[in-house]
């Protein structure tokens, strides 16, 4: 069985996902940790607990689809994390607007949220779970993951 791990990558924060081959991505536990390498420690940990087959990075391409500066970062990050995990695939998927998206998933669950409420969101690093959800999502129901979608 195909499992995945979704990952929107972020100086500070980086959240993160799980789905398999049902074709439903879910929110986890975001790496929040205070250090860059322990933040890299708990992905490893995370899709090796997961037993993920294969990791799919949000991908930061400019709104014309080419490269851009934060594509090189995430490039560095992608690659310190095929370092611990040999042989598992990386998928590189256009983030898009996924971190508006998953604020907008919060504004519509609760009108009239506070700016605190808001701030609290992002610094726990709920808000870039749901983003990695979002990436995640798009990458299985591409693939055909699913309800009558059968993988590959």
């Amino acid at each position: 069985m195909q499992s995945f791990l979704g990952i929107d990558y972020g100086d500070r924060r980086i959240g993160l996902s799980y789905g398999d081959e049902l074709g439903i991505a879910f929110p986890i536990a975001p790496a929040v940790e205070p250090e860059h390498a322990a933040r890299v420690a708990r992905v490893v940990a995370e899709a090796r607990r997961r037993k993920a087959t294969a990791l799919v990075v949000g991908y930061p391409l400019n709104m014309d689809g080419t490269a851009g500066p934060r594509t090189v970062v995430t490039d560095d990050f992608i690659a310190e994390i095929e370092a611990f995990l040999p042989g598992v695939p990386v998928h590189r998927v256009d983030e898009g607007l996924t971190s508006v998206e998953a604020e907008g998933t919060f504004s519509s669950r609760r009108r009239g949220r506070t700016a605190k409420e808001r701030q609290r969101h992002r610094q726990t690093g709920e808000l870039d779970s749901r983003a990695a959800t979002l990436i995640l999502q798009d990458f299985l129901n591409a693939r055909g993951y699913g309800f009558g979608g059968g993988g590959g």
